[in-house]
């Protein structure tokens, strides 16, 4: 059976399955797995690159997920690229090749960092349909998934966990909760209608929006309160200032605007903080 609905052949298959790569929430997973490793020090490209590729396979396997569940099994999307079959072989592709990284960790970091590897995959997987369905897991499931790559990150690279891996990936966790609720307000109608518990449906747009900015408030506030304590660089500051600015502009902007640039405020703070911890410009 073909894999593209689109066309049969070698081309349109592998339009169909290239489809799945989304570029604008791809990046943040994979270079928080690098930044994880930056924070460890000494920077190993072969840890490195197998767990960078495992976070690449799990958001993946979520994409094609939600993909085939919208569209195929729950009728919500009025168009997919991929037939059910081509959803199902390209689940089976990113999970063979998310088990392959999986083991190569283990080989070369150890079994911790393929235990802090593994729970990317299970939250890609079961976002859709189990975890998207409430408003905490709907929320938080890309996030955790974005914190979990820097503390895997760091640990293949380090062998260990510690507390500044851990306070960065508590700050990514509250920055990015806030911005999905605003992402997900762009669909209140629609999730309304069918009965979809998102913030946004549960609390009202207005309350969700406060409850998305206290949380990158909230982000926000850790760096600053870590860097006066010299857990985080000093410059790790102007990372609070660069998404800040961002942050207030998107105050007053719709959620489909807001969700845009606080996305790409997102790559800014993260680009922000590797300068910081990479090169520690004021230490």
């Amino acid at each position: 059976m073909p894999i593209s609905r689109r066309g049969s052949g070698v081309g349109p298959a592998t339009r169909a399955l290239a489809s799945q790569v989304h570029p604008v929430f791809m990046l943040p997973p994979v270079a928080c797995s690098l930044f994880g490793g930056v924070l460890a020090g000494a920077f190993a490209p072969g840890p490195g690159a197998l767990h960078a590729v495992a976070i690449f396979a799990a958001v993946y396997t979520a994409h094609v997920k939600d993909g085939y569940v919208d569209f195929h099994v729950r009728d919500e999307d009025d168009d997919h690229p991929l037939t059910a079959v081509g959803c199902r072989g390209a689940l089976v592709g990113s999970t063979a090749l998310f088990v392959a990284c999986l083991l190569g960790l283990w080989a070369v970091a150890g079994a911790g960092a393929a235990l802090l590897t593994l729970p990317t995959w299970l939250v890609a997987y079961h976002h859709a349909p189990q975890l998207d369905t409430n408003p905490v897991t709907a929320t938080t499931g890309y996030p955790l998934g974005v914190a979990l790559a820097i503390l895997g990150g760091f640990y293949a690279q380090a062998g260990g966990l510690g507390a500044v891996p851990l306070a960065f990936a508590l700050v990514f966790l509250l920055v990015l909760s806030g911005v999905k609720v605003v992402d997900d307000a762009q669909d209140f109608d629609y999730d309304r209608s069918i009965r979809k518990r998102t913030v946004a449906v549960a609390l009202g747009p207005r309350r969700a929006r406060t409850a998305a900015y206290a949380l990158m408030a909230a982000g926000l506030a850790v760096v600053v309160a870590l860097a006066a304590l010299a857990v985080f660089p000093p410059s790790s500051v102007a990372a609070v200032a660069g998404f800040g600015v961002v942050a207030v502009v998107a105050r007053r902007a719709d959620p489909e605007l807001a969700t845009m640039l606080l996305v790409r405020g997102s790559y800014v703070f993260l680009a922000l903080l590797l300068v910081a911890v990479w090169f520690r410009p004021l230490g």
